[in-house]
């Protein structure tokens, strides 16, 4: 497989995808188009306008799904796909109704390259169990599409010693989730992303991420880091 997981689609400071053009463009590959799945926000013409106007000037026509006669045949014909961030509920639902969970899941293991950003990458794992969004709809199942066999936390946000806000942080969250679920949780901070070319992972980006697992002390990665590791999880959920 061939995976581009970005914790989000924007970075503070730089336009959309700017921050991440080089990684975008060496997952393509030369492929001049690119189909976008919008259903995370509810804006799906203006969320796909401004996909094309990102990559448009690195030779890439956009495709939006949402204006296919057949959803799951575009997905079979498509080069690439993107799925774009939003709300994480919302487009789970929308997946499972136009029955593209297994369209995707079954075009990206037989080679078309998947990129995600924010509830995308949520996509790319076996749930959407560590999402950071609230349940406005009501998917009939938490399955995502299990490209990869671990969890990510996108967006995610070292704890401030010196907040004085009493809500949780991140960090437990994550350890909430670590004590039903025995399952990897990667922490993937804004302007990181995680590549996946066939049996190898590592960060890229900038700012890097962390590492949460049952048992043990959250672990820091840094950008370039392998993380090939973590493609041979087991996991084991509501255990």
């Amino acid at each position: 497989m061939e995976l581009l997981l970005l914790s989000s689609s924007t970075k503070h400071g730089t336009g959309f995808l700017e921050h991440a053009v080089p990684a975008v463009t060496e997952l393509l590959g030369g492929r001049d188009r690119l189909l976008f799945v919008p259903f995370a926000k509810q804006d799906h013409d203006g969320y796909t306008a401004t996909v094309q106007a990102a990559v448009a000037p690195h030779g890439i026509t956009v495709d939006g799904i949402h204006r296919a006669s057949d959803p799951v045949a575009a997905v079979r014909d498509a080069q690439a796909v993107f799925v774009g961030g939003g709300n994480t509920f919302r487009l789970l639902s929308a997946l499972h109704r136009l029955g593209l969970v297994t369209a995707l899941r079954e075009a990206v293991r037989g080679g078309t390259p998947y990129m995600g950003a924010s509830a995308g990458t949520n996509m790319a794992c076996p749930t959407l169990r560590t999402s950071n969004d609230m349940p406005i709809v009501q998917p009939p199942s938490f399955e995502a599409i299990g490209l990869v066999p671990f969890q990510i936390n996108p967006h995610y946000l070292d704890p401030d010693p010196g907040s004085t806000h009493m809500g949780e942080t991140r960090e437990q969250r994550i350890a909430e989730f670590l004590e039903d679920n025995d399952v990897p949780v990667l922490g993937v901070r804004e302007g990181c992303w995680l590549r996946v070319r066939g049996e190898r992972a590592e960060l890229g980006g900038s700012t890097g991420a962390r590492l949460f697992a049952r048992g043990s002390e959250p672990r820091e990665l840094g950008p370039g880091e392998d993380v090939t590791f973590l493609l041979g999880t087991e996991p084991h959920f509501d255990s």
